[in-house]
């Protein structure tokens, strides 16, 4: 057993925040760079960029790169998707914007669905007891017209049943789009005011579609490293979680393995409230542990950002308790129904609820609350300047604070 494995390194939580800061892109001030070339570069190194539906500031994609770009435009992005196809649309643990170089990372995931839905009662109600005949018809109706909406498939409501509105409540042809892309056999062409447009893979991502399904251990391998590159330091488990992807168990492995092969180094993450986990680190994150964030202004993050994905990570490493009540009902919620975590640094100071009024042209902001001893005039007036950062970049005319 090497020394390392049998004294490991006790990481605090303060220092495994800053790595995690570091491996994420927020321990450096928003890059004044933000033309294709960076985005690409970002969304690399971030791993994915979750999509959500919800739009009462902004698009989640938009505000993560936001916060790490000065001058991020959404044009940039919609090029990388639908012109330089350098991007794709899929799941992780949850729908996100991928980089295409790891496209065939997604052939397992594609055959997993396939099988999970053959035995999923939710499909089956959607699909009938019997889609193979559906899906076979659909299929070849996106390839003889061209790129479909689930809209243009309205006709599949009256043949089949089925209702409509909402995911939970899909018309058969819309069904069908989307198990068809899910399973890998349609990709996301493009958007338009956010429905997705499906088209063949082989029309929309033709290299990538034929690049042949990665072996098992290649997969896990894959999907082990650049979790941990982007983490720098993780337990197995966030490591599996990461692309959610591979199990648990198997990442443990993978992990031991590289200790072994002295890849990794396993090390002790201690909590805030001094309770310790075994972990794997980087090497890079000696260096990354050293650094001290960037704490020249407030960084307003979006409720997906990757950093605060992991409510139970961020409250081990952060002492911040947040919790996404957008689906809470509006009695409950304690703060409001988009808060967004103000960071400066590596500490969390508060929230604040913010809402875009699109017909006035305005920036509504509930709140702040603030965390203890975090309400102080120069953190107002760093709140101040981050709202306003925060209406130019959404398109709004003006901001203003509301009870």
């Amino acid at each position: 057993m090497p020394p390392a494995a049998r004294h490991p390194r006790v990481i605090p939580a303060r220092e495994s925040r800053r790595i995690l800061l570091a491996a994420q892109g927020l321990a450096t001030p928003p890059a004044t760079r933000s033309g294709p070339a960076s985005v690409q570069r970002l969304i690399e190194r971030l791993g994915f960029v979750q999509v959500d539906s919800i739009n009462v500031l902004e698009r989640a994609h938009h505000l993560i790169l936001q916060t790490r770009l000065e001058s991020y435009r959404r044009e940039t992005l919609t090029a990388l998707l639908e012109k330089d196809r350098s991007l794709f649309e899929h799941w992780t643990h949850d729908a996100s914007l991928i980089p295409t170089r790891w496209y065939e990372q997604w052939k397992p995931r594609f055959a997993r669905y396939a099988d999970r839905a053959d035995r999923n009662a939710w499909w089956h109600e959607r699909l009938g007891g019997d889609p193979a005949p559906l899906l076979k018809r659909i299929h070849a109706r996106v390839r003889a017209d061209g790129p479909l909406r689930g809209r243009d498939l309205e006709e599949e409501r009256s043949e089949n049943g089925g209702g409509g509105g909402g995911w939970w409540n899909w018309h058969p042809g819309k069904a069908a789009l989307e198990h068809l892309w899910r399973v890998g056999r349609l990709s996301i062409a493009g958007r338009i005011r956010f429905e997705k447009i499906y088209d063949l893979t082989e029309r929309v991502h033709l290299e990538a579609h034929t690049r042949p399904k990665p072996s098992a251990a290649a997969h896990l391998e894959w999907a082990c490293r650049t979790a941990l590159e982007r983490l720098g330091v993780a337990t197995s488990n966030e490591v599996a979680a990461f692309w959610k992807s591979i199990p648990n168990a198997d990442a443990r492995s993978w992990c031991d393995a590289a200790v072994d092969r002295g890849e990794l180094e396993p090390v002790v993450l201690e909590d805030l409230d001094g309770k310790r986990r075994p972990a794997y680190a980087t090497s890079e994150s000696r260096q990354m542990a050293n650094v001290a964030p960037w704490d020249e202004a407030i960084r307003t993050l979006c409720p997906f950002d990757p950093v605060i994905r992991d409510r139970t990570r961020i409250l081990r490493r952060f002492d911040f308790d947040y919790r996404f009540e957008a689906f809470v009902p509006e009695a409950k919620r304690q703060y409001g129904y988009y808060t967004l975590p103000l960071l400066r640094g590596d500490r969390f100071l508060g929230r604040i609820d913010p809402k875009f009024d699109r017909h006035q042209d305005v920036l509504l902001v509930r709140g702040p609350w603030w965390e203890p001893g975090c309400d102080t005039r120069l953190h107002q007036k760093m709140l101040e300047t981050a709202t306003n950062r925060l209406a130019a970049q959404i398109g709004a005319a003006s901001w203003q604070f509301v009870d």
